[in-house]
């Protein structure tokens, strides 16, 4: 923390220096002005948190350096030292917004009150200024993702407020990252868009359809050092996709349509490599995975993306570990969950079959009788009374098992044959 002491009487400055308890506050550089002009510069150049100005001097008066840092919305404490108990000046001096004011000859005691409680206030309200630039800052990049997840998913394309997150390119490239299922990609895509857009590169953002998949655009000719600059910065896996050039932002999703077709034919770059989870490891995570987003749209390239395997060893190792094929392992999850709704609620068994992903009622309840037995009416009659719980419904957790449903759009037999 710097202070700056105002005085055009060096023995006024020197006893404030010598009073001033400034190690045990805090302050490690102090600075001296004998007068407002020369105190102006030397705001400009060391923005020193601290003032202590004295009233009258020459060129600029302490109250004409007070109005000056008002114009300027200074967020640092001026303190002024007089030697004037003059109320037109005390009235003034608060009306350009002075943290305090000290009457001469200073006392340490007053000095130091007047000095703490100056810095108190000042890391405060910094407190609250950097708060309120992280919010800021958070929600700029909240848009800009959502902003390009939309024009890649084809919706229409304001060119000049996606302009605003980019450097003027002739034209640019377009790269997908794809990262491990248990990595954040948040993290490391917001410290490469920062990298990005101080070297003027592009920018990184993060994609709200996926989050474990981040989109770089960069200025033609910077996709190298980008590489580079991931290859030494991150410390996890990471799979690279290049689509299409742009030599206009209104080609984003075409762009992004050709770096998801590149992944799905494998056509990739790797940095750091999963050596140190095998494959029994990654089977679990996929198992987990399952559990938690059975109700979800899934395929087999999704999973293949997110847990860096291909589809065809997805399909042969979690045989052999789970001893089912996955697709009946998902259809034991969503049958499982069916016997609970339809005990435990009073949702109509249509709705309980769009909620797992079946638009056919009936090819859900023929399905449901080949797992279970009975159909989904049968099963309800014999147990819906005995298991029912108060208040229970499907967007409600009614004991530790329950799921939340939601609006799904998957179909039985989208993993192909296993």
């Amino acid at each position: 923390m710097k202070a700056l002491i105002v005085d055009d009487e060096f023995n006024v400055r020197d006893v404030i220096r010598y009073l001033g308890q400034w190690d045990q506050l805090g302050v490690t550089e102090i600075w001296e002005a004998d007068n407002g002009e020369e105190a102006q510069t030397i705001i400009e150049r060391e923005r020193p948190e601290i003032i202590f100005a004295d009233i009258k001097m020459p060129k600029v008066t302490g109250i004409q350096l007070l109005e000056w840092l008002n114009q300027q919305a200074y967020p640092g404490k001026v303190i002024i030292v007089s030697g004037y108990d003059d109320y037109s000046y005390m009235r003034k001096a608060i009306q350009c917004s002075s943290y305090d004011y000290l009457l001469k000859p200073v006392e340490a005691d007053a000095l130091n009150t007047a000095l703490e409680g100056a810095i108190m206030a000042w890391n405060s309200e910094e407190a609250e200024r950097r708060g309120d630039s992280v919010i800021a800052q958070e929600a700029k990049r909240l848009h800009s993702n959502r902003l390009i997840t939309a024009a890649c998913e084809g919706e229409p394309l304001n060119g000049e407020d996606l302009a605003r997150y980019l450097p003027k390119a002739d034209a640019y490239d377009l790269t997908l990252l794809y990262f491990y299922h248990t990595h954040n990609a948040g993290t490391y895509v917001n410290r490469l868009a920062e990298e990005m857009m101080a070297q003027e590169w592009g920018n990184a953002f993060v994609l709200q359809n996926d989050d474990n998949i981040g989109l770089v655009i960069s200025s033609r000719g910077s996709k190298l050092s980008i590489e580079q600059w991931i290859s030494n910065r991150f410390d996890i896996p990471v799979r690279l996709v290049s689509g299409d050039s742009l030599t206009s932002l209104i080609e984003l999703q075409n762009a992004y349509q050709s770096a998801k077709k590149a992944m799905e034919s494998q056509n990739f770059r790797t940095i750091h490599r999963l050596s140190d989870l095998d494959d029994a490891g990654r089977m679990n995570d996929i198992v987990n995975y399952l559990e938690e987003h059975y109700t979800e749209e899934l395929s087999l390239d999704k999973l293949a993306n997110r847990f860096f395997l291909s589809r065809e060893h997805i399909c042969r190792r979690f045989k052999q570990e789970q001893g089912v094929n996955l697709s009946n392992y998902l259809i034991q999850l969503r049958i499982e969950q069916a016997r609970r709704w339809l005990s435990q609620t009073e949702e109509r068994i249509y709705s309980i079959a769009v909620n797992l992903g079946y638009q056919n009622e009936k090819y859900f309840s023929k399905l449901f009788k080949k797992e279970v037995g009975m159909t989904p009416a049968r099963y309800r009659s014999l147990y819906g009374n005995q298991n029912k719980r108060k208040g229970g419904d499907m967007c409600g957790k009614s004991d530790e098992n329950n799921v939340d449903g939601g609006n799904v759009r998957i179909a039985y037999g989208v993993w192909g044959k296993e």
